[in-house]
C-alpha cells in the first residue's frame, strides 16, 4: 500500500471531478487547477469567442476553453450521462428532455461537485503553464493574475484538461490559402445571427455540424454542408428548404466560388469549419516521452499511463465512446486512483509499451488511421476492461440503452433526438 500522496489534477471539467473524487476516496491529498472561475470544462458556456486569429493558428493567442453554442444540447440521452451512484437521470433542473440543453448538464456537475467535496479543492483562475518531471516527482507551475507564476511539487499528476478547445481545420482542401472570404471554426460559432442572408458551406458531418446547419439555416440565405463520408447523399436536406448535403470540396478560389466533387458548385460567404479538434497539451514538458501524432497521444497504455512515466504520470478522458463515455472517464479514474494507491498494479513498462505497440499495428492492419487511436465508436471492449481492472461492471440496462441510441442515430440521423425511445 501506498502513503497518502500530493497530486495535481488538471482541469474542472467532469474528467477532472471525476478524478478528484476518486483520488480523495483514497484519502489522497488533492489539488485540482481550473483556468476559469468555474468548474465544468467544456460544460462552461462563455458567450465571448477569440478574437482575431479565427482558425486559431497562433499559439499565443488568448484561448477561450469552451467551445459551446447556445443552443447545444446533449447528443447522447440521460441515462448515459450520470455516474455510479450518482444519476443523471433521476435529477431535473428546470430541462427535463432526454437530449438536455448544455446549462442542465453544467447544474449536474455543480451538483455532483458539491456532494463530494471536490469544489473545495479546486484552485480557480489557476492556468498551468507547465509541468515538468524531476527525480521522480513533478514540478507543477501556474499562474493567477493575482500572483503571478508559481511552482510546487507534487508526487503525481493527472491530466484532465479535454480536448474541445485547439480546433482542427480542413487545411488540406485545395485552393484553401487563396480563399480571400471569411473563414471560422465551429470553436468559435455562438449563435446564428452573424450568418444572417450569407451563403456558408460547412464542412463536417458530425452531430455539431448538422446542428449548427440547421440553426445557421434560419438565418442564412443557403447553407452548404460538405461531408468527407464516402456515404453521402447529394441532394436538399429534407425539410429545409435553404440546406444542400454535397460531397467533399474538390477546390476553393479566392473569388469565392467552391466545387463539390459531385459536380456542383456555388459562390459562398463564409466557410465554417465543423472538423473537430486536436489534442493540446502545451503545458507538458517529457521530453517527447508523451507526443501528439496526428491526435495520437502516445505512448499510452490503454490510453491512460504513459509507460515510462507510470503510474505517476496518468491521462483521463482522452477516449470517446459515443455512448456510455461518462461511465468511461469515471472508470479510468477510479483505476488511476487504485493503481497509485497501490491496490492494482501496472504491467512492466515493457509489456505496457509492448500493449501498446501492438494496438498500433492492429490499426494500421484494420485501415484505421492514426487520428482514431482514441475513439471507441459504440464498443464495449474497452469500457469492460476498465471495469474489471477495478472490481466493477457497467449496468447491462445501460448497454442496452447504448445499443439503442446506435441503432436510431443511424436509422434517424437528423432527428434522433426527437424520436428515440428507451
Amino acid at each position: 500500500m501506498t502513503d497518502s500522496l500530493n497530486i495535481a489534477v488538471i482541469g474542472a471539467g467532469t474528467s477532472g471531478l471525476l478524478t478528484a473524487r476518486e483520488l480523495l476516496r483514497e484519502n489522497h491529498r488533492v489539488t485540482v487547477f481550473e483556468k476559469s472561475n468555474r468548474l465544468g470544462g467544456t460544460w462552461l458556456y462563455e458567450p465571448q469567442v477569440e478574437a482575431g486569429d479565427v482558425l486559431h493558428l497562433d499559439p499565443n493567442r488568448s484561448v477561450v476553453h469552451s467551445s459551446l453554442y447556445s443552443s447545444l444540447r446533449t447528443n447522447i440521452p440521460r441515462p448515459l450521462m450520470g455516474f455510479s451512484y450518482y444519476s443523471f437521470e433521476d435529477k431535473s433542473y428546470g430541462d427535463p428532455r432526454m437530449f438536455p440543453g448544455h446549462e442542465e448538464v453544467l447544474k449536474f456537475l455543480q451538483d455532483f461537485a458539491n456532494e463530494f467535496g471536490i469544489t473545495e479543492v479546486i484552485r480557480f483562475n489557476s492556468e498551468v503553464v507547465r509541468v515538468d518531471s524531476l527525480d521522480g516527482d513533478f514540478v507543477v507551475e501556474w499562474r493567477t493574475m493575482e500572483v503571478g507564476s508559481v511552482a510546487e511539487v507534487f508526487d503525481a499528476v493527472v491530466v484532465c484538461s479535454g480536448h474541445h478547445t485547439e480546433p482542427r481545420i480542413a487545411d488540406d482542401v485545395p485552393g484553401i490559402d487563396e480563399w480571400s472570404r471569411k473563414q471560422t471554426h465551429s470553436h468559435n460559432y455562438r449563435v446564428p445571427e452573424p450568418y444572417r442572408d450569407q451563403v456558408v458551406v460547412v464542412i463536417g458531418n458530425g452531430t455539431s455540424a448538422l446542428d449548427i446547419s440547421r440553426e445557421i439555416a434560419t438565418v442564412a440565405k443557403e447553407v452548404r454542408l460538405s461531408s468527407r463520408s464516402l456515404n453521402v447523399k447529394v441532394s436538399k436536406l429534407d425539410g429545409y428548404a435553404n440546406i444542400w448535403q454535397h460531397s467533399k470540396i474538390n477546390r476553393v478560389y479566392d473569388d469565392g466560388t467552391i466545387f463539390f466533387q459531385d459536380g456542383d458548385s456555388i459562390e459562398a460567404d463564409i466557410i465554417l469549419h465543423c472538423t473537430g479538434y486536436k489534442f493540446h497539451f502545451p503545458f507538458l514538458t517529457t521530453n517527447n516521452i508523451v507526443h501528439v501524432d496526428d491526435n495520437r497521444v502516445g505512448p499510452l497504455y490503454k490510453h491512460v499511463f504513459p509507460p515510462q512515466l507510470a503510474p505517476r504520470l496518468a491521462f483521463v478522458g482522452l477516449t470517446y465512446n459515443q455512448g456510455v463515455h461518462f461511465q468511461m472517464f469515471e472508470l479510468q479514474s477510479k483505476w488511476v486512483a487504485l493503481v497509485l494507491s497501490g491496490k492494482i498494479s501496472l504491467p512492466s513498462e515493457d509489456e505496457m509499451l509492448a500493449d501498446v505497440h501492438k494496438h498500433y499495428r492492429e490499426m494500421e492492419d484494420n485501415g484505421i488511421p492514426k487520428r482514431y487511436t482514441h475513439s471507441l465508436g459504440f464498443k464495449f471492449e474497452y469500457v469492460d476492461w476498465l471495469a474489471s481492472q477495478v472490481g466493477l461492471q457497467i449496468d447491462d440496462r445501460l448497454k442496452v440503452i447504448c445499443r439503442n441510441f446506435s441503432e436510431q442515430c443511424i436509422s434517424h440521423p437528423n432527428d434522433f433526438r426527437d424520436v428515440f425511445e428507451l
